[in-house]
């Protein structure tokens, strides 16, 4: 299984594809994609014991400002599987500083077409404040137990915010 294939999207940043790494409410495993072997590794136990609220991802041929693809949170009703492509589009983005630096994280639902259960949703402001809370806390304390790391979470920004951070994100991919 190599992601190397997988294209960031049909019509960016309003469209993209995101691959999951780890579903929603799966146990404290933290799995990245490895871009030697294409494939997901372990990268460590997250000690809190902690899950994840929402699946968690990358937009494939990004590069954001921490040197990592650009992260996304996927919202949908249920799990998707660790590897899967889904199309989304974006309600906003959560800012966050870690020790490596800047490392936002895009909130997005699947494209309307495939998961028409959260087509209401326009914005970071129509997500339940109390899933909200949920994501912002996981961020705030999940490498609490992890000594040398640590997360600022600085706040939530809208569509225009969450955009910017893709078409950043290709251009970094797509320098020389």
């Amino acid at each position: 299984m190599s992601f190397d294939h997988v294209p960031s999207g049909k019509d960016l940043p309003h469209d993209f594809n995101v691959i999951i790494e780890i579903p929603a409410q799966s146990d404290p495993v933290k799995y990245e994609a490895d871009k030697e072997l294409g494939l997901l590794v372990v990268d460590r136990f997250i000690g809190t014991g902690m899950r994840y609220p929402a699946n968690y991802g990358f937009i494939p041929q990004t590069l954001a400002g921490d040197g990592d693809p650009v992260d996304v949170l996927v919202i949908t009703p249920f799990p998707l599987l660790a590897g899967s492509v889904v199309r989304c589009r974006a309600l906003g983005m959560l800012n966050m500083t870690d020790e490596s630096g800047q490392d936002a994280k895009l909130i997005a639902v699947p494209a309307d077409k495939i998961c028409p259960m959260t087509a209401h949703l326009k914005s970071a402001d129509d997500v339940p404040a109390y899933l909200k809370d949920q994501i912002k806390h996981f961020f705030e304390q999940y490498k609490a137990l992890e000594k040398g790391k640590w997360v600022k979470v600085e706040g939530w920004e809208g569509i225009e915010a969450a955009h910017k951070e893709i078409t950043d994100g290709v251009a970094n991919f797509n320098k020389p």
